[in-house]
Order: structure tokens, then sequence, then C-alpha cells
């Protein structure tokens, strides 16, 4: 998926006008453009706030008892090969973590996410100080048909956009208790899950519990993209990205719950939501990946922005569409920047058998 860093949708708002046909900014049209320490200081800011471990409860979660599967596919570049991996015994999250779960952490913490916080003027040489404001990426989608090769028709910066207000500050979580919270990037994610005796899913774990035991090369739930005659997940139908026929129900993220679980028990495991998981992103890794519980590469490369570090995302969400991303398909990997947001990307944690 053609998904741009928020630090690249701040320098094209910034008008740093680079080349943004395959969401990269050239070096040499931006100076403000040389891999600027991916909020390095809003990390290092971020993870010393106080994250106190609340006594560790499966409430909510479900026991998902290890063992062996064919992992990755065929249809996508970095899911092959297919290679066989064992997992232990872990407990996961039912659902994707709520806004009301996400609001306990805040109240229970303090804890302020990545898009929240002041951006570091030396992370952004050149560019004046008061055009530096919190906000994430939000999709802002066009009311025409577009060329699908340049996703900065449809993502924008939003200064002031968060999980507290998903799409900017006119915006607001109010009244949806249920539905996934987003706008959260993996640092917030992983924050979370540590005061909740936590962990984020290795992306063995997440597809395992996806797979629920059964392997099909198309789709999660079966071979039909519509089992009986029915739309089983939360994706964009219609015309990408200006025309959302609401097949499914939905425009946006849809409450937990929304749709059937897996043989697993286990909701929206593709589509609604993007997921983070605990693997840095390479391309590359199947073909040395471990057998045995695998924990992901040492480092994070992307040729499409290689200076960033990236982390894995797992599930799609209800922007995928046959017509631009199909990575909610069974094996499909997805990406993103540590510290980069967007309001079609949550999370859900696991928890250690013990």
């Amino acid at each position: 998926m053609k998904f741009p860093s928020v630090i690249i949708l701040l320098l094209i708002l910034l008008g740093c006008k680079g080349n943004t046909d395959k969401a990269n900014v050239s070096k040499a049209d931006c100076t403000a453009c040389k891999a600027p320490s991916s909020r390095a200081a809003l990390i290092k800011a971020a993870s010393h706030q106080h994250t106190a471990v609340v006594k560790a409860d499966t409430t909510g979660m479900v026991f998902i008892k290890g063992g062996t599967f064919r992992m990755g596919s065929d249809d996508f570049a970095d899911s092959k090969p297919i290679h066989t991996v064992s997992v232990n015994s872990f407990y996961m999250d039912e659902h994707e973590v709520t806004n009301a779960q996400f609001a306990q952490f805040v109240k229970a913490t303090g804890y302020v996410t990545v898009a929240e916080q002041p951006l570091n003027p030396a992370d952004f040489p050149g560019v004046p100080a008061d055009k530096l404001v919190p906000g994430s990426a939000v999709f802002t989608p066009p009311s025409y048909a577009v060329s699908l090769n340049n996703p900065m028709q449809w993502w924008t910066y939003q200064a002031g956009a968060n999980w507290k207000h998903p799409q900017g500050p006119n915006s607001s979580i109010a009244g949806k208790d249920s539905d996934p919270v987003v706008q959260v990037c993996y640092t917030d994610a992983a924050a979370y899950a540590k005061w909740a005796g936590k962990r984020l899913p290795t992306e063995a774990e997440w597809e395992y519990a996806a797979r629920a035991g059964k392997h099909f090369d198309k789709y999660y739930w079966g071979k039909e993209f519509k089992p009986n005659g029915k739309l089983v997940a939360n994706i964009f139908e219609g015309s990408f990205p200006w025309k959302n026929t609401k097949e499914d129900g939905y425009t946006g993220v849809a409450p937990v719950k929304s749709f059937p679980p897996n043989a697993f028990h286990l909701y929206d495991m593709e589509g609604n939501v993007w997921e983070w998981c605990s693997d840095l992103y390479r391309p590359d890794y199947y073909a040395q990946s471990a057998a045995n519980n695998p924990q992901g590469p040492k480092d994070s490369y992307d040729p499409d922005e290689p200076d960033l570090e990236k982390h894995v995302q797992r599930g799609g969400s209800f922007l995928c569409s046959d017509d631009y991303c199909i990575r909610y398909k069974a094996g499909s990997r997805g990406k993103g920047e540590t510290n980069s947001a967007a309001n079609n990307l949550g999370f859900r944690c696991v928890m250690d058998v013990k």
C-alpha cells in the first residue's frame, strides 16, 4: 500500500515539492528532506512518560493454542517465500483496542501520543517553527476520479488530528467508545501494551491467529470474496479513492465486533484498521526467518523510504480496495514508520501464557 509517512506528508504541506508519485520526496528538491530522525526526540520523550503497568488481565482475550502453519503469500513480493513457522501458545485481544480502552490508559498515565506532541524544529531545518504544528495523516477523498499513482491526492497532513480527533480538530470520538482507536503510531501502541501488561504481537503470531487453523490463498475467511453473498470485512467498495458505495455499511471505521469472528473467535483480522506488529520491516526477511517463534529482523529497511525505521502492520483497513490496496488479503504485509499514525491505523495486543 502506498501510504506516505507523516514526515513526508508534513513536508508536502509545508511546500517541499519533491517527487510525490512514489510517496517519496527527493533530497535534491528539498533541503528539509534529509531523513529527519523520524521524530527521534519525540520517541525519547514518549518513552519517558509514565506508563506504570496495571495488573495483567486476560479478560476480553482469546487463548490461541500454539502450532505450526504455512506463512506468507505468493501474491506479494515481500511475503515470499511461503515458509513453515511454529509459534507458542498465547492470548490475543478478541478485537482491536477501542477508544474507551485507550482513554483509560491515558487517564491512568497522562500519556500524550506522538501526534499530539510538538515537532522538533531541529528535525526540519529551514522550516519556520510556527509551521511545525502537531497533527497526523488523514484520508481526504477527492470528489472525482483521480490517477492512483499519487497518494498525496487523498492523504493530507491535518493539523490537530490525533486519537481524540481522528480527522482533525472538528472531529470527535464522542459516542464512539466501541470504535477502534486510531491515529496511534507504533510508539503509542507499544506504550499502551506495556501499561496493560501485554505486548504487541509478532507478525507470525498475528498471521497464525488470522488463519485460525486454515490455509486459504486469497482471504483469511475462505475462498470466496462474499461467503453466502455477504461482505464479512470492512473494506472499500466502489471506485477508490473517491466513490465508496458503502456496501458493507461503513465508509470509515466500524465499531468492533461489527462483522463475524473467525474460527478462533477473533474479530476484524482483516479490514477495519491496520494493526501494528512488533517486528521491524524488511521486504527480504522471509528468506531468512527463524522457523520457531520468529521475532522479525534486527533492523529495518524499506527501499521506498530507506532512511526511515518501519514496523510491520497487518490486516488492511477500511481503505483496502481491489482497485488499489489489496493487502487485506491472506499473507500480505503492511509497513509504517515508527512514529507515523493515520485515521485507518490501530492495534491489538497479545499476552504470553505463563
